[in-house]
């Protein structure tokens, strides 16, 4: 059976379950995550593509009710599911599908960093998130943008430096994994999209690059080509 795809998946940061970790293996190489999913798994076969707290894993194994995914170094590296372990809840999210509406904002299922949960504090009938991003990450925040925070779409309320704040109504605080998360705890980060294009596009304006000399149109060259 083929275990990797010609296509890339897409996101929007709408958890659609909240599962916790069935079964969990890792050492250095690598490992295996397993999650009972009763509504997600029914629309899942091997090798679809689903997002673990905003990281986008491929589908190795599936039960009725349950799917199991394989963990990269690379991706135990640069996530934090370093602190996962059995019974630790996940939020899901199945690729978006080209007839669904787009519910937060474009979520690749590329982590770009691990950032620290600071606090989750009640504010009036909401609460307020504090994560410090890494550096990679700050550029690219800004205040009223998207970010994705464990695979959830949220809108930058505040920014300070490396702090981001959010504000996270009930519904987002209770159909997520944030409620269980404790300060000091890694949570994975994913920036608009956006905004890596913009830096890209923008680093061009600055450095154009230089026109082979072959394409300047010159009165030798015209000579050469015989006008």
């Amino acid at each position: 059976k083929r275990w990797w795809k010609d296509t890339w998946a897409m996101f929007t940061g709408i958890i659609e379950e909240v599962v916790k970790i069935d079964w969990l293996a890792t050492r250095p190489e690598g490992g295996r995550l397993r999650v009972r999913a009763p509504r997600v798994a029914a629309h899942l076969e091997v090798s679809s593509s689903i997002a673990v707290n905003g990281c986008c894993l491929t589908v190795v194994e599936r039960g009725q009710d349950w799917f199991a995914c394989d963990l990269a170094d690379e991706t135990l590296r640069r996530t934090g599911f370093a602190r996962l372990a059995t019974g630790a809840p996940v939020n899901l999210e199945r690729p978006l599908a080209a007839s669904s509406p787009l519910g937060g904002h474009f979520v690749q299922g590329h982590v770009d960093g691990v950032g620290e949960l600071l606090s989750l504090d009640p504010s009036g009938d909401n609460w307020l998130l504090r994560v410090r991003v890494p550096p990679e990450v700050e550029r690219y925040v800004v205040g009223k943008g998207s970010i994705a925070i464990e695979g959830i779409s949220l809108t930058v309320a505040g920014l300070e430096g490396s702090v981001v704040e959010v504000a996270i109504i009930p519904f987002t605080y209770q159909n997520t994994n944030l409620a269980a998360l404790q300060p000091g705890h890694p949570v994975n980060i994913e920036c608009d999209i956006l905004a890596k294009y913009v830096e890209r596009f923008l680093q061009g304006k600055r450095e154009p690059a230089a026109e082979p000399a072959s394409s300047r149109l010159t009165m030798e060259r015209l000579r050469e080509e015989g006008f």
